[in-house]
């Protein structure tokens, strides 16, 4: 399992996602994860371009396939 998560700074839900991701591949040698933050790998424009229904941070992606915020991802 691939996991993306296009975050920012300051965000809670953004480091809850992260150290999901961790656990998860210290469970799983075969997940992968990968953070992109704002300002610094994309902007907003480029946000809203790659998931435009976005209203809040993180976004995440698993196998390329946006799945939604922290809350969709907490589920996993």
């Amino acid at each position: 399992m691939k996991i993306e998560i296009y975050s920012k700074d300051n965000c809670s839900f953004c480091d809850k996602a992260i150290y999901k991701a961790q656990a998860m591949i210290q469970e799983n040698d075969e997940y992968t994860y990968k953070v992109f933050k704002l300002g610094i790998d994309f902007d907003r424009d480029t946000l809203l371009k790659w998931f435009p229904s976005a209203k809040t941070f993180p976004q995440i992606k698993i196998d390329g396939q946006s799945i939604g915020g922290w809350n969709e991802f907490e589920r996993f």
